[in-house]
């Protein structure tokens, strides 16, 4: 039976002292939750957070990471470091870091190997832009990135990798897919899973749905039979709201 994970990505949002107010105050609201929690923080709050966090069931993730252990490479972080100072989770791939820095599904292959190494949980980013929707080939794109991310791991490291579908025309937008759309994108993702490395691990992978998840339709999602919880952006960034997803 696979676990619901909700993570929050708090993207470039909250200082320090907002992050330990964040955790103090959502810590009550979800300890009695079944349900794993987690929040990926910027990097200026990381080692506040994983100290605020110590003693409860919310776990710490950055929002990226660099593929080398160490290097000429300027105002990058290695999985090393975020490991040394207590992160147990990494987002790799989103699609604003593909957008916006020039991520390719190689480098998110090189990333999640690294990850892996380090022994850091990832959450691994896939997803279409709405032109490749409108043309019919959004499970074609998805499988293939999943695809590309996943070569040459151990059967292991699959299973310790959670997948994050997150169409992108929905990132930020307000607009979510409908439950039965997200529900048949993650089926392609969990059954090019499958064509890799077999049932078994395929039926174990968590694959979460992420794109304006609320409140609202959080339920509906999560109850898919392939859908195994949420990455959340902008809903995270509220205590209650966030609460009520993880509680759903």
């Amino acid at each position: 039976m696979r676990r619901k994970v909700i993570a929050g990505n708090w993207k470039m949002n909250k200082l320090p002292n907002e992050a330990i107010e964040f955790i103090q105050k959502l810590e009550p609201l979800v300890k009695d939750t079944k349900n794993e929690v987690i929040l990926c923080v910027p990097y200026t709050d990381l080692f506040y957070a994983i100290m605020t966090a110590q003693g409860t069931n919310i776990k710490i993730g950055a929002q990226n990471m660099h593929y080398e252990e160490k290097g000429a490479f300027t105002g990058e972080v290695s999985g090393e470091m975020l490991k040394s100072i207590g992160a147990e989770y990494v987002i790799i791939g989103h699609s604003e870091r593909r957008m916006y820095f020039a991520e390719t599904d190689e480098t998110v292959n090189k990333k999640l190997k690294s990850a892996l190494k380090c022994k850091l949980k990832p959450i691994v980013c896939v997803g279409e832009s709405l032109n490749e929707r409108e043309k019919g080939i959004a499970n074609e794109v998805v499988t293939k990135q999943t695809h590309i991310a996943l070569e040459g791991l151990k059967d292991s490291e699959v299973s310790n990798t959670i997948i994050a579908y997150e169409p992108i025309w929905a990132i930020g937008t307000g607009k979510t897919a409908t439950s039965e759309d997200a529900e048949k994108a993650i089926k392609a993702i969990r059954d090019e899973i499958a064509k890799m490395y077999g049932q078994k691990i395929s039926s174990g992978v968590i694959i979460q749905y992420g794109g304006s998840v609320k409140v609202s339709n959080a339920k509906e999602l999560f109850n898919m039979p392939n859908i195994d919880g949420g990455l959340v952006g902008g809903a995270s960034l509220d205590v209650e709201e966030f609460s009520k997803i993880i509680n759903y």
